[in-house]
Parts: C-alpha cells; sequence; structure tokens
C-alpha cells in the first residue's frame, strides 16, 4: 500500500495579472488594432487572472530584464540561454515546494525521490541539486520523469505506489518543477498564441509513504492511462533553437471530451466502482474548455470542478504540478466525515495522452 501524506506547493516571486500579460503580448508580438483586440478578447477567456514567472518582463511596459529591450525582442533567447535560467531558478522553487511538503519531518526518512519536469534539464540535474541541498543521503534512489508533459504527476504517483508497495519502509519524495514561462515564442502562430496565454510557473511536493501517518493521508486506489493517438499532433512539445515549442491544438477539449467517459469508466470498472461512489474530482486544469468538457460529458456541476477553476484562475496551467495544486487545494476542505470517500483525477499531455487516478481519502 502507499500513502500521500503530505503535499507542497510554491510559485516564483513575480505574480502577474492577465491583463498585464495580454498587454506584454500585443506589444511584443506587434499586433494592433483588430489583432490586438482579438489576442486581448482570448486572454480574457481564459479563464486565468493571475500567473506566476521567474520573470518580471511579463509584467512590465518595456525594461526588460531577459528579453532584449528592443521592438522585435531581438537578438531572442536561444535554447541554451533559457535552460541556464532553469538551472537558475529551479532549485530555489523547488526546495520551497519541498520545505512546505515536509515541514518539520526530518529528511533522513527520504528513500526515493523522483524529479518531474518538462521545460529544463540539465545533468547533474536537479535531482542531484536536491539531494545536496535537503542533505538526503547520497544512497538516495532517485528517478528522473522528464518531458512528459501534464500528466507527469500521476505518473510519479503511479511510481511512488509500485515502489511502497514493494518496500512498506519507503518514503517517496516527488518533485515536480516547472518553468514554462521561460519558452515564450513570439511568432503569432496558433499554437504559440494559446500556449503563451496559458501557462506559467510552479513547483509542487508530495510524499508517498508506505505507511500511513497521523492525520489525512490519500491511499492511491487504481490508475488508468490511455492514448488517442489521432489527436499525437494536436498536443506536443518539442525542442527549438529559440527554446521549447509548445503544439497546442484548439482541438484538445474536443479530443478529451470524446475520450473521458470511455477512460473514466475503464478506470471505475477496473475496481468495480460506479460514478456515484466518487465523492470528488481533482482534474488538472489545461484550459477553461477541456474543465468544461469534462463537466458536459460526466455530467459534473461547477461545484464538482470549482478547484480546478480556482487554480486555474489563480496560477494558470503550470504543467505537472498543476493537478497537485488541486489536490492541495480539495485536500484542505477534507475532514474526518470524508473518510474512505474516493477522488477522481484526471491529466492530459503529449500523445495524446490521458492519465487518470483514484485516491481514497483515510484518516489515521
Amino acid at each position: 500500500m502507499s500513502y500521500i501524506t503530505a503535499i507542497g506547493t510554491a510559485n516564483p516571486p513575480h505574480r502577474h495579472s492577465q491583463q498585464q500579460i495580454a498587454d506584454f503580448m500585443v506589444k511584443t508580438t506587434q499586433r494592433k488594432g483588430d489583432d490586438a483586440r482579438k489576442l486581448k478578447t482570448l486572454y480574457r477567456a481564459t479563464g486565468i487572472e493571475h500567473r506566476y514567472s521567474v520573470l518580471a518582463d511579463y509584467g512590465r511596459s518595456f525594461d526588460f530584464s531577459f528579453y532584449s529591450n528592443t521592438e522585435d525582442l531581438e537578438p531572442f533567447p536561444s535554447t541554451r540561454k533559457r535552460l541556464e535560467l532553469y538551472r537558475t531558478h529551479a532549485l530555489k522553487l523547488s526546495l520551497d515546494a519541498v520545505q512546505q511538503c515536509l515541514g518539520t519531518r526530518s529528511t533522513d526518512e527520504i528513500t526515493h525521490l523522483i524529479v518531474v519536469s518538462c521545460t529544463g534539464m540539465y545533468a547533474p540535474g536537479l535531482d542531484i541539486d536536491l539531494v545536496n541541498a535537503l542533505g538526503l543521503s547520497r544512497q538516495v534512489e532517485r528517478l528522473c520523469i522528464n518531458f512528459m508533459g501534464c500528466y507527469a504527476a500521476i505518473n510519479a504517483l503511479r511510481q511512488a505506489d509500485t515502489i511502497c508497495r514493494a518496500e512498506p519502509d519507503a518514503s517517496v519524495l516527488v518533485v515536480c518543477t516547472e518553468l514554462c514561462s521561460i519558452h515564450f515564442q513570439k511568432e503569432a502562430t496558433e499554437d504559440n498564441l494559446l500556449a503563451n496565454a496559458l501557462f506559467a510557473d510552479g513547483s509542487a511536493a508530495l510524499l508517498v509513504r508506505g505507511r500511513p501517518d497521523r492525520g489525512l493521508n490519500l491511499k492511491p486506489v487504481s490508475f488508468f492511462c490511455d492514448l488517442a493517438p489521432a489527436a499525437e499532433q494536436d498536443m506536443a512539445w518539442t525542442v527549438g533553437d529559440l527554446g521549447f515549442e509548445m503544439k497546442l491544438s484548439t482541438y484538445v477539449p474536443d479530443v478529451i471530451r470524446q475520450g473521458i467517459k470511455s477512460l473514466t469508466h475503464r478506470l471505475l470498472d477496473k475496481i468495480g466502482l460506479s460514478q456515484h461512489q466518487i465523492a470528488y474530482y481533482a482534474i488538472h486544469p489545461g484550459g477553461k474548455k477541456i474543465i468544461e468538457s469534462i463537466e458536459t460529458e460526466l455530467g459534473l456541476t461547477r461545484k464538482d470542478t470549482q478547484h480546478s477553476h480556482e487554480v486555474l484562475k489563480n496560477y494558470g496551467n503550470m504543467s505537472s504540478p498543476t493537478v497537485v495544486f488541486v489536490l492541495q487545494q480539495l485536500s484542505r476542505q477534507l475532514n474526518g466525515v470524508d473518510d474512505g470517500q474516493n477522488i477522481l483525477s484526471f491529466a492530459f499531455g503529449p500523445g495524446l495522452t490521458l492519465e487518470s487516478m483514484i485516491l481514497k481519502i483515510e484518516n489515521h
């Protein structure tokens, strides 16, 4: 068995309103007239009010620290420069999330470390930096999950569950850190306009143990993964010369809508549950239309998905940590009355991959 015994989240210091970011995008993509108005309408329609970034630039009119102070932003930052920025900021943000997760717990108990990211990499990597900064044992077993995108936290939890089932004394620290905002692309393609309107920076940490702690625990019951290969090119993440390039088609909500009911039924059938036995939902808020598509297909209300909407509103889409932010917000409302009830969680990413899991609420 395994149990999520603690969750922590963190964001970088620069909090920008969606309106500020829209103004930045209008100016730097040199859009005027109707094009400028359409872009600002897109930003208002996202359901996002604020996002966080390691960069101050998105809240400035034209006095940038990372991007060039020229009208066309040239020379535009190379992939190398962006990954240097990732290396500068990823560790601090990760440590903030871990500190909130562990609190006063000793790091001596950590036996395994799983690090998730799709927005930067280097070697020796973030995993080893965390070992050194946290004072973990040099024998801690490490696993890095890279380039899986928004659904990677569920994949990491599946691996942590497998470890704890094999080693009941294990304590697995999972850290998901993404700096999506460092990969801003100025070319005004549909993919870039959508990605620039949604993505943000954040980190989340979870402690998964083979035995429950006192208080609230979330017990993984089952996982299920599916692919929608016909939509493989509708969501993708590639390395370009000027950063990582996101492909995010407007068809993604429709693809998820078409597959979500089948995914849900197969996950529930796997463990002999029906949807009316699900008390709560923790849905990755990939975008407002994605949440609304799932609500329609599964017959959910805004109350069922309130935490997903709140995370999207206050943080945007941070890729892999985002669903953990939703779980954390949901956990704060749980109490002894919820003991034994089930949480259904979804996340989506390149492939097009649909990941899901059932968590049972346990209080000890």
